[in-house]
């Protein structure tokens, strides 16, 4: 009898730790049936696909999580103007991730191509590099689609590797993202472009889209998801100190571009070949690590640190999505080019018998938290953008007049940031765009011209 009990008591608190543990709670799961929708090149209105978006089911054990998910996202996809001719296409996998993940104490693993981590609605994230590298014995790029293969084999690292950020920016979609061979994914933080406050990218104003998250400077970023050792991702922002005092700070890379003219057993700085200009910063070798001790917001050499969220009050190693002061993306961009822990997640065919399948709990965001909503352009002529947190269900959109009539009513989709009103045929004043719900509605002021 003692036994048993001692039994359901431990059997309990693991039931009780599971129910709140992020790696098992924070995926968001597909509760309405959304799908992907994409943008094809020279058409704004978006095509729906017969795809289920987001993550279709969450199961775990003592030891791991399973995460099934198709890979799409809440958010429209494309199109991808740089001659990719690829489509996001669901990758249907089971991700194997840690229930307690671990640090890696020995020589620290590389991070490489393909996925190195998911974000929480079950898209891929890759780390800086698009597979392209200098052959300095032909003097010219290689590897990746249009270029001659590089040496030793398509994977294998080169001196000098190119940084797909910058060098690919005229292929990503407004989400900041694009697919490898249908597998869609980000690089970098997960932000749509337009909400840079530099814009680097003007695809978001002929096909708006959305990313993970709206960028808030005076709030703690959200949990976005899981690296491939365990450890949590979050967005740009935190708490300034690593005990979650001292308000809230922007996380830096504590990576720098060389100063340099020319590299070693490379190309020149500036050096062009063919259309491509080789600057500072064209290859990931051109930044060096410096460490910033006593500064808690610049983060280690994994782009990294240990400290409190509000997700893990007790504290956990976290990655971060690093932007400079104007909300560019800034290298290594969220994981690396090492791991901090052990990498242990992997992709699954089955999930294995006497797993516990987790049910998301709804979450009122309107009550939880500050409720920040980004019209774009305000005032407007055409279209309306209204972006917010992503949605863990639907949120209700109406434009309303000065006199209480209800213009339009769109819905901002479960997984999803935006929705986008069309103004063109509408009369111009002062509207008032109202997202609710259901309990609860926030109204901002719009002028439309």
């Amino acid at each position: 009898m003692k036994k048993t009990s001692t039994f359901l008591i431990l059997f309990m608190t693991f039931l009780l730790n599971a129910q709140t543990n992020p790696i098992i709670t924070s995926w968001l799961q597909n509760t309405t049936g959304i799908t992907g929708r994409h943008y094809v090149a020279g058409n704004s209105t978006a095509i729906t696909d017969a795809v289920q978006a987001n993550v279709q089911t969450v199961k775990y054990n003592s030891t791991n999580v399973y995460v099934s998910a198709t890979g799409i996202p809440a958010y429209i996809t494309g199109p991808f103007q740089d001659g990719n001719t690829s489509l996001a296409t669901a990758q249907n996998k089971i991700f194997k991730f840690p229930i307690a993940p671990t640090q890696n104490t020995g020589t620290a693993t590389a991070t490489s191509g393909g996925n190195i981590g998911i974000f929480k609605n079950g898209v891929a994230l890759f780390d800086y590099r698009d597979g392209v590298a200098w052959n300095n014995t032909t003097q010219s790029l290689c590897g990746g689609p249009g270029f001659t293969p590089c040496p030793g084999g398509p994977g294998t690292t080169q001196a000098w590797n190119r940084d797909a950020i910058p060098a690919e920016r005229a292929g990503f979609d407004c989400a900041k993202a694009h697919p490898a061979m249908g597998n869609y994914h980000h690089h970098q933080n997960p932000s749509a472009f337009n909400l840079d406050l530099n814009v680097l990218s003007t695809v978001c104003n002929t096909y708006p889209s959305d990313g993970l998250y709206v960028i808030n400077s005076s709030q703690h970023s959200p949990l976005l998801g899981f690296a491939y050792d365990g450890f949590p991702i979050y967005g740009a922002y935190a708490y300034t100190n690593t005990d979650a005092t001292g308000g809230i700070s922007r996380m830096k890379s504590s990576y720098q571009l060389k100063t340099q003219t020319t590299r070693t057993n490379g190309p020149s700085i500036g050096q062009v070949v063919g259309t491509q200009t080789l600057f500072n910063g064209y290859f990931r070798e051109d930044y060096e690590y410096v460490a910033h001790p006593g500064d808690a917001t610049y983060l280690d050499i994994h782009n990294g640190r240990f400290c409190k969220t509000p997700e893990y009050p007790d504290g956990i190693y976290c990655y971060f999505t690093t932007v400079d002061a104007n909300h560019n993306s800034t290298y290594p961009y969220v994981v690396g080019p090492t791991y901090y822990g052990n990498v242990v997640a992997a992709t699954v065919t089955t999930v294995p018998a006497g797993t516990t399948t987790y049910t998301q709990l709804s979450n009122d965001v309107f009550e939880n938290k500050e409720f920040k909503v980004v019209i774009a352009p305000n005032p407007a002529q055409d279209f309306i953008a209204i972006q917010t947190q992503m949605a863990e269900k639907d949120y209700k959109v109406e434009l309303v007049d000065e006199l209480g009539k209800i213009i339009k009513t769109l819905k901002i989709l479960q997984g999803s940031t935006l929705s986008i009103i069309e103004t063109d045929t509408i009369h111009s004043g002062v509207y008032f765009v109202r997202i609710s719900d259901g309990l609860n509605n926030k109204s901002t002021k719009v002028i439309i011209e």
